[in-house]
């Protein structure tokens, strides 16, 4: 069979041309191969490690953050609890004790925390003496009734 040279003219053109196609589909590739490279230097910082490597150092991260929560979180609840039983409400409520004395000299001071545990300290004054008396609140209870003066400074310690 002869081939004339108008049909090898043909193939060797459409020959140059499928070349030009393939050699620039491989620039293409070759550009996003080197793109994705770069995205994945940046991912890694650099490092020539593979995607599971780094999928579990940044599990290993998220283990050690979630512990350092659980840390922080218990720390808060000590902190909470401790917070809870210290004097944190006070409330001061003067008053004339006697109808002789004036100038609200008597008063009653209450001490409590956030569970109304504490102390209410009451000073009576009259012309010529002064007594004071001292009574504890567990959870709101006193082991000795309260004056309505003694029961107003617990309210108003309480903020109610």
């Amino acid at each position: 069979m002869d081939v004339s040279a108008v049909d090898a003219l043909v193939v060797a053109i459409a020959g140059l041309v499928v070349g030009a196609i393939g050699a620039g589909l491989g620039w293409w590739a070759a550009v996003r191969v080197r793109r994705v490279r770069e995205a994945q230097r940046q991912l890694f910082g650099g490092g020539r490690r593979d995607l599971v490597d780094f999928a579990v150092s940044l599990q290993g991260r998220i283990d050690d953050l979630h512990g350092a929560v659980d840390e922080v979180a218990a720390g808060l609840a000590r902190v909470d609890r401790r917070v809870d039983g210290t004097v944190t409400n006070t409330s001061i409520v003067r008053y004339d004790a006697y109808e002789d004395t004036g100038g609200h000299q008597s008063a009653s001071l209450a001490l409590l925390d956030s569970a109304r545990s504490g102390v209410i300290v009451t000073a009576i004054q009259g012309r010529d003496y002064a007594r004071i008396y001292m009574k504890e609140l567990e959870r709101g209870r006193a082991s000795v009734a309260l004056s309505p003066e003694e029961q107003e400074a617990v309210e108003r310690a309480m903020g109610r």
